[in-house]
């Protein structure tokens, strides 16, 4: 498998350090509000890595996979919302932690196996800071803190592709500071009134934001290990001086070029999210929370719209793309019904001579496009293609199951469920309150059973959208939102699952 490396400028083979083996870090979140869709988006990529690393179809029959991703649970940005909302800033992180993992969970993705934070990995990082200090890489403070010495390190900034004096451009000394260059950064920060601290070889504090990573991936992953990953916009600082901790820790200056590899092989970044070609600000109210794209759009329908781009290029949330994804699930989900509930689809109407399916040659291309550089858009191809095959036999009255069970194996590697209302789904669902709430909207139901009152509302949801009613329609939706119930717009109409 190839992956673009940041750090070599090149698409490189993946070569595990241990054979069988992928030692995997990527960057978490800092938990200092909800999560929102961008912060989804991301983790989906290596969420899709992971899948298919494991996959047993892969051409190395499967790796075991060691997928670690941290938690930044004490930061500048922590502590400040915890001072603005009054809150605790561990017990403000910790909430935000526990509604984010629920929706990883609702997302479908695939959960770290190791999920370190800063407030309990405090004493390997103290480990690695010792480590730099002691090759003369860093320096403490009279106040307290601790700087890495940036000047000390011959290649910084090699990830950037940057050299120091392009990297100190605009940068400057503040009143006070005790740092010796301007680009010097902080590995352990003096305590501060108020602020969550603790003991060190000199005084009370606590870490700086960019050692957390590189002790971590070192504590759970070994000092080489294979991929790297996060956002484009980690690159520089934090991805940069997270090798030139590690490298110093090992006692490496940047002078030998015959020093051995240390930390990352790949390092691995996935493009940013817009809304509406505009950055996500909370300031422009543009920001989308996780919350609320599960509620309009469901987890497949947005899994879809990440699998569409390239996993480096930077993906534009609006309506008519959502609609399109939403659009796509549907159209491998038709090919997936049981044949005595299929009806024809537009681009089933094809002549019907010689529709053998050959589902091994769309496996083959499915994994050509995924082992080079993670190509999902090229593998989502595959699979229409491949639905589309499906509905032509299925029109001409072949068995399509063998070539139903490889799509639906193919999607599942994607991260994709494609699965329709179920009666273990259904029985999540609360009937006396789904009844409560047709009665309130006004709503006469066919049935007793909690699917039935489901349909209902859905079909006087269309009604009333055909009215132009739209008050009432999105009254409706919202009403099923917070019952649980996520629906999915398409041409072909409304399906609708059970958010678990």
């Amino acid at each position: 498998m190839r992956l673009t490396n940041t750090l070599t400028g090149e698409v490189d083979e993946l070569r595990p350090v241990q054979p069988g083996r992928v030692g995997l870090y990527v960057c978490g979140v800092t938990p200092y509000a909800a999560a929102h869709v961008g912060h989804a988006m991301s983790l989906m990529v290596y969420d899709v890595l992971v899948r298919y690393l494991r996959w047993p179809g892969n051409p190395a029959g499967g790796y075991q996979v060691l997928f670690t991703s941290n938690y930044t649970d004490v930061d500048d940005k922590v502590i400040e919302r915890a001072r603005e909302s009054g809150m605790d800033p561990l017990e403000l992180s910790e909430r935000n932690i526990q509604q984010w993992e629920q929706e990883q969970t609702l997302l479908g993705l695939t959960l770290p196996d190791v999920r370190p934070r800063v407030t309990q990995e405090v004493e390997s990082i103290l480990e690695m800071i010792q480590e730099i200090v002691g090759h003369g890489l860093a320096y403490p403070t009279p106040s307290g803190d601790v700087y890495f010495r940036v000047r000390s390190k011959a290649d910084y900034g090699k990830l950037s592709h940057r050299d120091i004096d392009q990297l100190r451009q605009g940068t400057r000394f503040e009143p006070g500071d005790e740092k010796e260059f301007p680009l010097d950064f902080a590995l352990w920060k003096a305590a501060k009134p108020g602020e969550p601290a603790w003991d060190s070889p000199w005084g009370k504090g606590r870490p700086g934001w960019h050692i957390e990573c590189s002790a971590m991936a070192r504590r759970y992953l070994g000092e080489r290990f294979d991929v790297h990953g996060g956002g484009l916009d980690l690159v520089f600082p934090h991805h940069e001086n997270e090798i030139a901790q590690a490298e110093a820790a090992a006692g490496q200056d940047g002078t030998d070029p015959d020093a051995p590899p240390v930390f990352a092989d790949i390092w691995m970044h996935n493009g940013m999210v817009t809304r509406d070609n505009t950055k996500m600000s909370k300031s422009l109210g543009n920001v989308v929370s996780v919350e609320e794209a599960l509620e309009r759009w469901g987890p497949d329908p947005i899994r879809m719209f990440v699998l569409t781009s390239h996993y480096r290029a930077s993906n534009n949330l609006t309506d008519e793309a959502m609609a399109a994804a939403t659009a796509g699930v549907e159209r491998l989900t038709t090919a997936l019904r049981p044949s005595e509930d299929w009806e024809s689809q537009p681009d089933a109407m094809a002549s019907t001579s010689d529709r053998e399916i050959d589902a091994p040659d769309y496996r083959r291309r499915f994994i050509e496009a995924m082992e080079d550089d993670l190509a999902t858009p090229r593998a989502l191809s595959v699979l229409f293609n491949l639905a589309r095959a499906i509905n032509r036999a299925r029109e001409a009255s072949q068995d399509v199951s063998a070539a139903q069970a490889e799509l639906r194996g193919l999607a599942g590697v994607l991260g994709l469920r494609l699965a329709q209302p179920t009666a273990e789904a259904e029985a999540l669902l609360d009937a006396v309150a789904l009844s409560r709430l047709a009665a309130d909207l006004s709503v006469s139901c066919g049935g007793t059973d909690a699917a039935s009152t489901v349909e209902a509302l859905i079909e006087a949801r269309q009604a009333a959208r055909a009215d132009r009613d739209f008050a009432r329609a999105d009254r409706i939706r919202d009403a099923l939102a917070e019952a649980g119930v996520v629906l999915e717009d398409s041409a072909a109409g409304t399906r609708w699952s059970v958010r678990r």
